[in-house]
């Protein structure tokens, strides 16, 4: 039987290695694409009893309430971070004013995702901390000042928070001016 040379074992390996490759994506994407396998999984019809449906603050909607928060907080010469969030506290928008600094952005929404979890001020949830100091342990929340609820029938979809103002209550009060907005 006949020796072959190095380079000839080197291209035969990277042949065969490439065939074998080239069988098995040549499966998976034909597994992938198979009506077949979609049939396997059944589809099931839920009654009405086990399901529940929530309102959501839309992007425009969100837009809206952070820039009148920015827009009453640049009117008084503030510089701040407004946050919007929804009622799991993922972001929706997020707009960081000029010159607000690098805390700013965090705490607005830590403030945002504190209001919408409880539906309350985050100022009237500071007060809550006399009674129950352990609260401030809960992650991703900041009990100051700075964070409004926005609620639809009664129930939170969302929060608004700004950071970067000299005062909490200035803060909170941009806050507010967000939420306003979208009650007009």
């Amino acid at each position: 039987m006949k020796k072959l040379s190095r380079r000839a074992r080197i291209a035969t390996g990277g042949a065969v290695i490439g065939a074998v490759a080239a069988g098995t994506f040549g499966t998976v994407s034909a597994n992938a694409s198979s009506p077949a396998s979609a049939a396997a999984t059944p589809v099931a019809s839920v009654k009405s009893g086990g399901v529940t449906s929530s309102s959501h603050l839309t992007i425009d909607a969100a837009t809206k309430a952070a820039q009148a928060a920015l827009d009453a907080a640049e009117k008084e010469g503030q510089k701040v971070t407004v946050a919007v969030v929804d009622r799991n506290g993922n972001a929706i928008v997020i707009l960081r004013g000029d010159g607000a600094g690098p805390q700013s952005y965090e705490s607005a929404e830590r403030k945002a995702y504190t209001a919408v979890s409880w539906n309350a001020p985050t100022s009237e949830l500071s007060k809550r901390l006399a009674q129950t100091p352990n609260l401030k342990d809960i992650p991703g929340t900041l009990f100051l000042a700075g964070g409004a609820p926005v609620a639809v029938n009664g129930a939170p979809v969302a929060g608004v928070g700004v950071a970067g103002a000299p005062s909490g209550d200035l803060d909170e009060k941009f806050a507010g001016a967000g939420v306003a907005v979208l009650s007009r």
